[in-house]
């Protein structure tokens, strides 16, 4: 019989919660699942200290977590390097059995996977379940698209000579990962770069070590073999050490980042002088747009779904809603009332929530700050505002917000709705574009041209076209100018990981 640890945390928050929040809540998983040491060369290896993971919801420690540092990154690095020669050398059939299996595990566990998430990110049940099935849905598809990497073969000009092109992995890849989504940030990379026969090393986020520690588990289980699934967790306070060696080291072929803007130019610096290859998917600042021609009704269920999912935490939340001058209170009155009727605050474990608490104080004092800088300036508060206990933030709905307030400038990751009015078409187009990132705009029109003509138009990586919630694993996830480099899930997910040789084959005799 597996033991269970039973993880207790108080919850501090009062008065302006839930009473079902002022009690005991506790992270129930089954032991194997809940890892704490890094996982290195198929061993789970302990460093010289332990960092503590918190629940963001009751700021309570969870969990204490081995505290890797540059040693242990080179240690991760040399294995990887060491595994990919034989990694790489397995067929695409025997890779694509082994991310399955890796599948099916990740789909048994669902329930306690999910819980992981919950207690470590915040965010409520059901959208950490629904994460698990989003994070397993890129190990089913690149164990299928393993079988997929063909090269060519090109018509040469000339007769005695053949061209070939030969796809072949890139080596080691290092892996670094963010919170808010912390299993499926992992798999959507790590799935393409196994099937195409590459080796990885792992950095989550320091806030999110619990998650990406069960998927080793899992991958051992799975039968991955050492070394070619690796994960080093560390503290805020190492990350910087960690992160240089996974950017310099000459054994990492590849950089994968999600993150801001910020630190991807950092990582691009470090990596520039062993000009390793990168994809980036980094900020995003998404806007929404409604025109006149709009169902309203869609629209709302379109914004609720895109801009309250993880409490605003992701980076393709719509973060700057613009309205059409003829359908503006409108669309405001019903998605006022949808946010009173559809929103509940409180710890994600309890069945009613929708609404986790973010991250940590530091991301709620963001939102804070932005409301303020808009009210000051003349905004309208119509719902919400309030900061609350610990990390919990009120959603908020704001109206005459104007493109000069912080808000419409900064990427918010926080239940904050900033309403824009305008006119016409252009004008639309024009503040949309104002931003130097583009990760994901959508907008809601029934006008046939006009949805041609905006979804051409739109500087982002993303459209949805009356519909707020974009992702799959079929589908190419990435951004344009400063929002990252490549794209990740699809049919090109993989090529992110590949080389292509050419090969000339000469003397033959025409």
């Amino acid at each position: 019989m597996s033991t269970v640890c039973v993880l207790k945390s108080r919850c501090l928050l009062r008065q302006v919660l839930p009473v079902a929040m002022q009690r005991l809540y506790s992270l129930d998983v089954s032991a194997p699942l809940l890892r704490t040491q890094g996982y290195v060369d198929g061993r789970w290896v302990s460093a010289a200290s332990l960092f503590p993971v918190l629940d963001p919801a009751t700021g309570q420690e969870i969990a204490r977590v081995s505290d890797c540092g540059p040693a242990e990154a080179k240690q991760a690095v040399d294995a990887a390097y060491k595994a990919f020669h034989s990694w790489k050398q397995c067929s695409a059939k025997e890779r694509s059995i082994l991310l399955r299996k890796w599948f099916d595990l990740l789909t048994l566990h669902k329930d306690d996977l999910a819980k992981l998430i919950t207690f470590e990110c915040g965010k409520p049940m059901r959208e950490s379940l629904g994460e698990i099935a989003y994070s397993a849905s890129f190990l089913e598809w690149f164990s299928e698209e393993a079988r997929r990497v063909y090269g060519d073969i090109v018509p040469s000009p000339f007769k005695d000579r053949k061209v070939l092109l030969l796809k072949q992995p890139v080596g080691v890849a290092s892996i670094i990962t963010p919170w808010n989504f912390p299993s499926a940030m992992i798999t959507r990379k790590v799935g393409a770069a196994l099937a195409a026969g590459c080796t990885v090393v792992v950095k989550p986020a320091e806030d999110t070590p619990l998650s990406a520690l069960a998927l080793a588990e899992l991958a051992d289980q799975a039968g991955i073999p050492a070394g070619v699934f690796n994960v080093v967790p560390c503290s805020r306070e190492k990350s910087p050490s960690v992160g240089q060696v996974l950017c310099t080291d000459p054994l990492v072929a590849k950089i994968s980042f999600t993150g801001s803007t910020a630190t991807g130019k950092v990582l691009l610096k470090l990596a520039a002088d062993t000009v390793k290859k990168a994809s980036m998917e980094l900020g995003g600042h998404a806007p929404f747009i409604v025109f006149d021609s709009a169902d309203v009704d869609l629209a709302v269920a379109g914004a609720m779904a895109s801009k309250f999912r993880n409490s605003g935490q992701t980076c393709v939340c719509s973060n700057r809603f613009l309205v059409q001058t003829g359908i503006h209170d409108r669309f405001v009155e019903k998605l006022g009332k949808a946010m009173d009727s559809e929103l509940r605050l409180g710890h994600g474990s309890e069945p009613e929530t929708t609404q986790g608490p973010l991250i940590n104080i530091r991301a709620a004092e963001k939102v804070a700050h932005q409301i303020s800088d808009a009210v000051s300036h003349g905004a309208k508060l119509l719902r919400g505002g309030k900061r609350l206990d610990g990390s919990f933030m009120e959603p908020t709905l704001l109206a005459d917000v104007t493109a000069d307030m912080l808000c419409m400038h900064e990427e918010t990751f926080g239940p904050l709705v900033p309403v824009i009015r305008f006119n016409t078409e252009e004008e639309a187009l024009a503040i949309a574009n104002s931003s130097n990132v583009g990760l994901a705009g959508y907008f809601y029109s029934q006008d046939v041209s006009q949805i041609w003509r905006v979804a051409e138009a739109l500087e982002v990586g993303m459209v949805g076209v009356n519909e707020g919630l974009l992702s799959s694993a079929e589908a190419a996830f990435g951004g344009v100018k400063q929002s990252g480099l490549g794209r990740e899930g699809s049919k090109y997910g993989i090529d992110e990981y590949l080389e292509v040789k050419y090969m000339c084959f000469g003397g033959l005799k025409p």
